[in-house]
């Protein structure tokens, strides 16, 4: 494909969405540079258009972008256009749900409870595993899971993955996970300086802020998404409208091989997407800190069919483990309901 065949589609976010993100997330985001990335990609031919969710702020979806760039979606017959939903999986959860776009790419955990209620999608590849952190000051002694009982644990919603997640760790070590801790919410840019303080003595969070966190208040990694009872777990899958899958099947499996192309990409060139990360979007860390972060994931962690289905019963059990899913839900019937073996 010549160059002439590439152009840029307007951005979907728009400048006061970008500065509202920005100064909610506090990571010092230029809007102009944000604003002057690629979100589209068109292509000759009948390429199927599919919009798709993600989060521009997070590293971890910055192998999504980047295959938009490198022309790894239009390899796959696709012509994708990029949907800033926020950091938030629940605005990702509404943007399929009201049809603002047809996929989108989130944590496992977000999706799980929507999808108990009634959410017609479809998961059908997992991304990645490894890009949540449960980090402990070192004045707090902590090192171990079980070394946090009495501790208290910040994270930057009641409800968040980060939190769930370590829940379920502290649950899996032994531990009441709410009675034998205790959680403490403060806003998302207010998480690091909590600990920093000293008012809290650990912290739940996601990359590429978690990462952040650890280095400028030399925070000791206590536990993360591949450790543990997390090991070979995915955090972040894919999902579609489950009426969108119906008539665009093809696509949609051709949309679950560019993703594990460009998450198996990623692992062997975390410099190179790192770079594009970086420079294109502008997210306020240093190339060394996202290429760190990217070399750290599990990247060849993409399950698909029955594996996937296997991840999505785990999930759900952690989850109903926490009561977070209603004491009545079938882990593994949920899983089979809510998942598509796009590749069979």
């Amino acid at each position: 494909m010549t160059s002439s065949n590439k152009t840029n589609a307007l951005s979907k976010i728009s400048r006061r969405g970008v500065l509202r993100a920005a100064g909610a997330l506090g990571v010092g985001a230029a809007a102009a540079g944000l604003l002057a990335r690629p979100t589209s990609y068109a292509i000759a031919g009948n390429a199927t258009k599919v919009r798709l969710s993600w989060t521009e702020f997070a590293a971890c979806h910055s192998p999504i972008a980047f295959a938009l760039s490198k022309g790894i979606y239009a390899k796959h017959d696709l012509d994708i256009d990029l949907y800033y939903q926020g950091a938030s999986g629940q605005t990702l959860i509404q943007s399929i749900a009201t049809n603002k776009t047809d996929a989108g790419a989130g944590l496992l955990y977000d999706w799980v409870k929507p999808l108990e209620q009634g959410l017609d999608v479809k998961l059908f590849v997992g991304s990645h595993g490894g890009c949540t952190r449960l980090l402990a000051s070192k004045a707090s002694g902590v090192t171990t899971l079980e070394g946090l009982k009495g501790k208290t644990i910040v994270s930057y919603d009641v409800a968040s993955p980060p939190k769930h997640s370590f829940q379920v760790a502290l649950a899996k070590a032994g531990l009441d996970p709410n009675n034998d801790v205790n959680w403490t919410n403060v806003p998302f840019d207010l998480v690091g300086e909590t600990v920093g303080k000293g008012q809290a003595d650990a912290l739940a969070h996601l990359d590429p802020w978690a990462y952040a966190h650890k280095k400028k208040f030399d925070l000791v990694e206590v536990a993360n998404t591949q450790t543990g009872s997390f090991e070979g777990a995915v955090c972040c899958v894919l999902g579609v409208n489950s009426a969108f899958l119906d008539a665009n099947k093809d696509a949609i499996r051709r949309l679950a091989e560019a993703d594990i192309e460009i998450h198996e990409y990623a692992s062997a060139h975390p410099d190179e997407v790192a770079k594009w990360f970086v420079d294109n979007l502008n997210p306020g860390f240093p190339f060394e800190d996202i290429r760190d972060q990217i070399s750290s994931w599990v990247l060849h962690n993409h399950p698909v069919g029955k594996d996937l289905q296997d991840q999505v019963k785990h999930a759900a059990a952690d989850l109903s483990l926490i009561k977070v899913l209603d004491p009545t839900t079938d882990p593994a019937e949920l899983a089979s309901r809510v998942t598509v073996d796009i590749l069979a």
